[in-house]
C-alpha cells in the first residue's frame, strides 16, 4: 500500500547534515549541507502571511541557518515542499485542518512552482486569492514585485520537525 503524503511528512527521518570536501556538481559545492525534513519545511510554510512570498534560496538559507549549515540540499528541498503540499491538500480533503500555504512559495524569479499540486494555474489563483498580484506572462505565472513581497522566516526554534497534533482550524 502506498504511503500517504501526511505519513510521508510526518515520518521522514532526521534532519542531517554532510560535509561535502568537494563539489557533487552545481549547487553542492564543498561544505556543510543539510537534508532536512519536510515537517521542517512544513513548519517554514505555515508561518508565511498573507500577501507575501517566500522564495526557494530564502527558504534554503532558513533551513542551513537552523541547522548551522552552508546551504540546504536544493533538490531533496524541493521534493519535501511537495510532499508539504500534496500532504496539505491530504489534509483539505479530511477538512477541518488548517492548510499549509505551500503556494505561497515561489523561485526567486517570482515564478510559481509548477510541480505542486493543481499546477501554475492554481498556484496563481491561490496567490492572487492571497492579495498578491500575479501576471501570466510566459510559459509560468510570475509574482509582481516578488522583491517587495518577499518574507524572510525568523529561526525556527525547539518546535522545528514535531509532528502535528490533532486538527486544525480552517483558515
Amino acid at each position: 500500500m502506498a504511503r500517504t503524503a501526511i505519513d510521508k511528512r510526518d515520518h521522514a527521518p532526521p534532519a542531517k547534515v554532510e560535509v561535502l570536501t568537494e563539489p557533487k556538481g552545481p549547487g553542492y559545492p564543498p561544505g556543510r549541507m543539510v537534508i532536512a525534513t519536510p515537517l521542517e519545511i512544513d513548519a517554514i510554510v505555515r508561518r508565511i502571511p498573507r500577501g507575501r512570498v517566500l522564495t526557494m534560496d530564502t527558504l534554503r538559507a532558513s533551513l542551513a541557518g537552523n541547522h548551522k549549515a552552508d546551504y540546504a540540499c536544493p533538490l531533496t528541498t524541493g521534493i519535501f515542499l511537495r510532499i508539504v503540499a500534496e500532504a496539505s491538500e491530504e489534509e483539505r480533503v479530511a477538512a477541518g485542518a488548517r492548510l499549509a500555504p505551500y503556494w505561497r512559495v515561489v523561485r526567486d524569479d517570482g515564478t510559481v512552482l509548477d510541480k505542486l499540486p493543481g499546477g501554475p494555474e492554481a498556484m496563481a489563483r491561490l496567490l492572487s486569492a492571497d492579495g498578491v498580484d500575479v501576471l501570466a506572462l510566459g510559459k509560468l505565472p510570475r509574482v509582481v514585485h516578488v522583491e517587495t513581497l518577499a518574507w524572510t522566516p525568523p529561526p525556527l526554534g525547539k518546535a522545528a520537525g514535531k509532528p502535528h497534533a490533532g486538527k486544525r482550524k480552517p483558515r
